[in-house]
């Protein structure tokens, strides 16, 4: 059973497992629900004394946003000492971060991103208003039109005070989080910032939540409808004390850029099972651009994505203590060059795939995942969480993979759960799997042999027998550069890079994930920063 902090897990009976349905933030695992209150935030460490090289700016410097920055005066760590300056709770106008040497920017409970603009569409129910403090009564017909702009190199940290500390891109704004290769945006929690984060360290804040327009499901307002004239479906962040909403009927949506970013140490909960993780996406659209982002110690998934329609390249997962990657509720996803990389003994599934309880909603989720390597560890006995599996996929659910290498020697590779009228469905091109015994677990209108023969080892270069030979735990060794890449992927999408290899990493020259991330005892990225500490420039 999925272990999060201590707290008790219980299992939905047969009976209730229909309608548990997929959670908006903590991921529901194959049975399990958070039930306990929300926990105490742990005293705040006492900081390393400051030796290192930085240098605490004189001031905050001066931002758009109405309040400004709160200076919150000096903070020592191991790499010397830092200019704290905390973010207002709102930000109202476009505002930049600059990088400065010696300031870390603070994010002290919520902060919202604009106030939200609405479902935008004139078939749309009547327009909600929003009960944050912040934005409290303001009808919702109107964007507010506000951008975040984080210079490359700039830290941000969060910390739990009152509330969870988290961002919240809402409706109508934008955040522009643009690093480069050599200075990435780090989000990060206070531990990391005084020198007491390690290697197990996680859920020491919230994280970041983008909300936009796509079309999704389970709705908490309006209805689902194939037409999308008719579909005036929206949902709340669950957990949320204040009303988060995303959905509309626009797939396009753009909720700003995040590339080159690193975020550590996140995975919260809201309120009862509903926790965050490094990055959630909700009903986000293609006009949004995701790259080269890393999650580090989540202590819940790496990221998940809630509808709307989702292209990333270049995502990195490591060490996450619940599922790696999860998608749900009527996502259409698009994500190539992967990895996803749990601890030995720890994590549930790699890949959590799932519209549980919500079979008959459309549009039903199809993604495809190509150039992925995801590994847990030959060590481990098995993952800890409820899936069982290395991979779930279930609920109404249409997935591909592509150029896949699943290493999991010690688990079951593939839990396939039929349910609906039309179950979840799988297909399979140019992906290995290295596999425990037995290799793939059926629910619901699939057994493990049926589960089998549509995973289809031995057709479309796919092989559930695999001998991995990764080098550097996730780079291609020679079996896998033995496996010819999927000719057709261009075909799939034109989102994809046609390559002629499988898994995220092709070989040794390959080094798209050095440079701008961070590295741990799981993932040794070479890249000369330890997660646990913060660059000095």
């Amino acid at each position: 059973m999925k272990k999060i902090s201590g707290l008790l897990l219980m299992g939905c009976s047969a009976l209730a497992l229909a309608g548990c349905g997929a959670d908006d933030i903590a991921s529901p695992g194959n049975g399990g629900v958070v039930v306990n209150p929300n926990p105490t935030p742990t005293p705040a460490p006492t900081p390393t004394p400051g030796t290192g090289t930085v240098v605490a700016a004189d001031s905050c410097p001066t931002i758009a946003a109405t309040g400004g920055l709160t200076n919150g005066g000096v903070l020592p760590g191991p790499e010397g000492t830092w200019r704290i300056c905390t973010l207002p709770a709102l930000i109202d106008k476009s505002t930049s971060l600059p990088k400065l040497a010696g300031v870390l920017y603070r994010i002290n409970g919520r902060v919202d991103v604009g106030c939200d603009g609405g479902f935008k569409a004139p078939t749309a129910a009547a327009p909600f208003t929003t009960t944050t403090a912040t934005c409290a009564s303001r009808s919702l017909t109107a964007d507010t039109n506000v951008t975040l702009t984080i210079d490359p190199g700039v830290i941000l940290y969060g910390e739990n005070t009152s509330e969870a500390a988290w961002i919240a891109v809402n409706r109508g704004n934008k955040i522009n989080a643009e690093g480069t290769a050599d200075k990435p945006i780090i989000f990060t929690a206070r531990e990391n910032v005084v020198g007491t984060a390690s290697e197990s360290t996680n859920g020491k804040w919230g994280g970041i939540v983008l909300l936009g327009r796509g079309v999704v499901t389970d709705c908490n307002y309006g209805a689902t409808n194939a037409s999308l004239a008719s579909h005036t479906c929206e949902r709340d962040t669950e957990g949320a004390v204040a009303k988060a909403v995303f959905g509309g009927i626009d797939n396009t949506y753009n909720a700003g850029i995040m590339k080159y970013v690193q975020i550590r140490y996140s995975g919260y909960l809201l309120s009862d099972g509903k926790e965050l993780q490094a990055l959630t996406t909700e009903g986000i659209g293609s006009g949004t651009t995701l790259d080269y982002v890393q999650s580090v110690n989540s202590s819940d998934d790496g990221m998940e994505f809630f509808g709307g329609k989702v292209q990333f390249k270049h995502y990195i997962a490591v060490n996450a203590d619940d599922d790696s990657l999860d998608i749900d509720t009527g996502l259409e996803g698009y994500f190539q060059y992967v990895l996803l990389l749990q601890k030995s003994g720890q994590g549930d599934a790699l890949m959590e795939i799932d519209t549980g309880g919500k079979e008959e909603e459309t549009p039903r989720q199809k993604t495809i995942v190509a150039n992925f390597t995801a590994i847990q560890p030959v060590t481990s006995s098995n993952n800890e969480g409820s899936d069982k599996a290395s991979t779930l996929i279930r609920g109404n659910s249409d997935i591909t993979w592509v150029n896949g290498i699943i290493n999991t020697p010690n688990n079951e590779c593939l839990s396939l759960q039929g349910t609906g009228t039309t179950p979840a469905t799988l297909k399979a091109y140019s992906t290995v799997m290295t596999c425990g015994t037995p290799k793939y677990i059926g629910g619901g209108s699939y057994n493990a042999t049926s589960a089998a023969a549509v995973f289809g080892s031995g057709s479309n270069l796919n092989n559930d027998a695999f001998t991995s030979t990764l080098t550097n735990t996730f780079v291609n060794g020679s079996a896998e550069s033995g496996v010819a890449g999927y000719t057709g992927l261009k075909a799939l999408s034109s989102f994809f890079d046609q390559v002629t290899y499988i898994g995220a990493v092709k070989d040794a020259a390959d080094v798209w994930y050095k440079g701008w991330t961070c590295d741990t005892a799981t993932a040794p990225f070479g890249s000369g920063q330890a997660c646990t500490a913060l660059p000095t420039t």
